[in-house]
Parts: C-alpha cells; structure tokens; sequence
C-alpha cells in the first residue's frame, strides 16, 4: 500500500507543477486600464471626468465594462437503435441411385439433409437533458478587431459547509447586446460555461486520492 500512497502522491505533485507558481485565475474579472487624465480647466458647467456620450448607447463596449448574461442552456438529445437479421438455410441431398434403384445400406435408404439458421436482435436508447437558469455579469477582456467582445467572469456563491461556482467565457457581438445591457447566453459564441461546488459537501461526494488512482489507467494491476 504504501509505494501505491507514494506514486499517487507523485502524480498529485507533477498535475500541481503544470501550473507555474501566481498562475492567474483564467476567470478572474478584467479591470480597464487607468490613464492619466489631463487636468482641465472646469468651467461654469463642463466638469472635466463628468462628461456623457449623447449619441452612445450605455451597453459593454471597452475593456472592462461589464455585460449581464441570462443563462438559457437546454439541450435534450435522444437516440434509439434498433436492428434485427435472420438466416436460414436448407439443402437437402437425394440418396444416391445404383441401377436405376436408390442405395440402401441396413435396408435404408441413404439419404442426407442440411438445416441452418442464424438470428441476431440488438436495441440501443440513449438520452441526454441538461438545464441551466440564472444571470451571471461578466467583464469585457478583450476587444477584437471586427468590434466582437472577449467576455468572462464567475459568480461564487457561498451556502452553509460549501461554496457553488458558475463561469463563463467566449465572445460575443455588441449587436447583440440588448438595450439594458443584457445578453442571452445562446448568443455567447465559442461558450465555455461550467457549473459546479466546492467544500465538505463536494469532498464528501467524491472518491479518495487512491480510490481514484486504483479506477484509473494509471493503475498497473
């Protein structure tokens, strides 16, 4: 037991080295760049840092705004099969003739036959559902060249012994974007969204270090 615990413990290490040492969280929220401003003289009713675009839409457009995406993932997928053969086969072989009589041998006559018959039935049902509901707000990380937003970002929501996550990330059209700034996630394109928890209730739930180093393909017996 104890060299199995030791090349488990080794795995364990080598999957935490892939990632280098202060590796940023990929869904960590992107925050605009802070220039300088150039200080201004203020008017009587211009205040310089004050000023609204009368003519621009107030949705996601620069690198760190933030974007509301409704969550509306359904997907229901079902495959039945179903295959059925049969064959047979039947040969018979007349006794053979000597002077114009059958040939009998213990005074019967010789005489041969062939039965054959093969049957193969198969079914196959396969079904898939998931649902996903909620609002999630990302940041704008990137803009591209063609004017398509870069977004991501995770909400994390903390319930008694365990902490539920959701993140998303992928690009999205500003022409898209609804008027309150709103955004369905079926129109996130190149979406990567993951669900999930962590804590004693989410440990609880999942196999040992070695129950699934024995279950893997690592385990050479």
């Amino acid at each position: 037991m104890k060299p199995a615990a030791g090349v488990a413990a080794a795995l364990w290490l080598a999957g935490c080295a892939l990632l280098p040492k202060g590796h940023p969280d990929p869904f960590a929220a992107t925050w605009p760049d802070d220039t300088a401003r150039e200080e201004n003289a203020n008017g009587a009713i211009f205040q310089s840092g004050y000023d609204v675009a009368l003519f621009e839409n107030t949705v996601a457009h620069r690198v760190g705004d933030t974007v509301t995406i409704n969550l509306e993932e359904s997907t229901a997928a079902q495959k039945t099969s179903s295959t059925n053969t049969s064959k047979a086969t039947t040969a018979d072989i007349a006794a053979p003739v000597l002077g114009g009589n059958p040939l009998h041998i213990g005074g019967k006559e010789i005489s041969a036959g062939l039965d054959s018959s093969n049957k193969f039935a198969g079914a196959g049902d396969s079904a898939l559902s998931n649902k996903l509901e909620g609002n999630i707000t990302v940041t704008v990380a990137k803009r591209l060249s063609n004017g398509n937003l870069v977004v991501r970002g995770q909400k994390w929501i903390e319930i008694n012994q365990g902490r539920e996550y959701v993140r998303i990330q992928g690009v999205i059209r500003p022409l898209d974007i609804q008027p309150d700034n709103t955004i369905p996630s079926y129109k996130v394109a190149d979406a990567s969204i993951a669900y999930g928890a962590k804590g004693a209730l989410a440990d609880a739930n999942r196999p040992g270090l070695l129950s699934r180093f024995f279950n893997s393909i690592l385990n050479p017996l």
